[in-house]
């Protein structure tokens, strides 16, 4: 019997990384990637020409038709990473079309293939605006297209949870996700803060909710390795430090001497709707949106409640990210 890791979505972020981690600790027999797109290459080809490997193009917005041999149905996993997330950067429909959609074949493909296990990235947009800290018994109320989808998708995998009692689900709902190699908003600010160019909004008196990608590869080998057939958890680094304390971590970190602004964010949710229509006009493409601008003057305080009561070790607070990062990814910083 062979023990598959079948991880959907796989050749995004989160799941590049995911693959790295079970290829080292030879978790499975065999990995496979569905995805539509190619493989995102991090530290050069050592993990993507493993013949552990195979890559399956798979649109889980379709049926998904996998074929696999002699599954070892107790112990391998599937993992469903699938999702449309950029917001703003899609339409409506398209954040239920795949966030929905996706769970639901993802579902019926464990149900032909009898699969036992399986793990499902959520988000914390479920939780929606919160000026109070929010841990997994915090109620759901969410307030996009891409947060209703999400939460949609974990009922919909709850259901497949409660067909069969000898089945296991872990729902793992990430804060914002940063590391080497990743574009995303903390490196934009680390870019802006080299740059002098970043703007703290609202003077940074606020948490906002992250987590280092290698801490949140490690909550995810620590609930598998659980035996409880249902686990909700939060993913964020603990303790958390406020956005202005972020700045201040990395100015000291790359002996950054530039002077850093704090602006209102209404008057830089204009400011950025100017911009990003002078860009259109001209046909070009920005980063910088209203939507944008206001998600990062408001607060997203989660707390990892789950992983402190049940002894899962914190390697990664801000500080010790940022280090671990320059030196497993020293040319991101040149």
């Amino acid at each position: 019997m062979i023990k598959y890791g079948i991880i959907f979505g796989g050749s995004g972020y989160i799941g590049t990384f995911l693959k790295n981690r079970l290829i080292e600790e030879k978790y499975f027999d065999k990995i496979i990637i569905c995805d539509i797109r190619d493989s995102y290459l991090i530290f050069g080809n050592e993990f993507n020409d493993n013949p552990l490997v195979s890559d399956k193009k798979v649109d889980v917005r379709n049926s998904i038709n996998l074929e696999i041999e002699n599954p070892d149905i107790e112990n391998s996993w599937v993992f469903n990473l699938a999702a449309i997330h950029r917001e703003p950067g899609h339409e409506y429909n398209e954040y239920f079309d795949t966030n929905i959609s996706g769970a639901e074949n993802v579902n019926e493909y464990l149900r032909r293939s009898e699969i036992k296990n399986l793990f499902f990235t959520s988000s914390i947009a479920p939780y929606g605006k919160s000026l109070k800290q929010s841990s997994e018994k915090s109620y759901l109320y969410p307030e996009t297209a891409y947060g209703v989808s999400k939460a949609l998708a974990e009922r919909i995998h709850r259901e497949w949870l409660h067909e069969d009692s000898s089945r296991r689900l872990i729902i793992v709902r990430p804060s914002v996700i940063f590391g080497p190699k990743d574009p995303g908003n903390v490196f934009r600010m680390i870019k802006s803060l080299r740059k002098g160019s970043f703007i703290l909004p609202n003077g940074g008196n606020i948490i906002k909710g992250y987590g280092y990608i290698f801490g949140l590869i490690d909550s995810i080998i620590f609930t598998m390795n659980r035996k409880d057939p249902l686990i909700v958890y939060n993913y964020a680094e603990n303790p958390l430090v406020s956005l202005k304390e972020m700045v201040e971590i990395v100015k000291d970190e790359l002996s950054i001497k530039k002077p850093t602004l704090k602006l209102p964010v209404w008057f830089l949710s204009i400011l950025a709707g100017f911009i990003s229509n002078g860009y259109k006009i001209v046909g070009k493409k920005t980063d910088l949106h209203p939507v944008r601008v206001r998600k990062a003057g408001f607060p997203t305080n989660i707390k990892p409640q789950f992983l402190i009561d049940n002894g899962f070790e914190f390697k990664f607070e801000f500080r010790a990210a940022l280090r671990h990062w320059k030196k497993v990814c020293p040319e991101d910083f040149n």
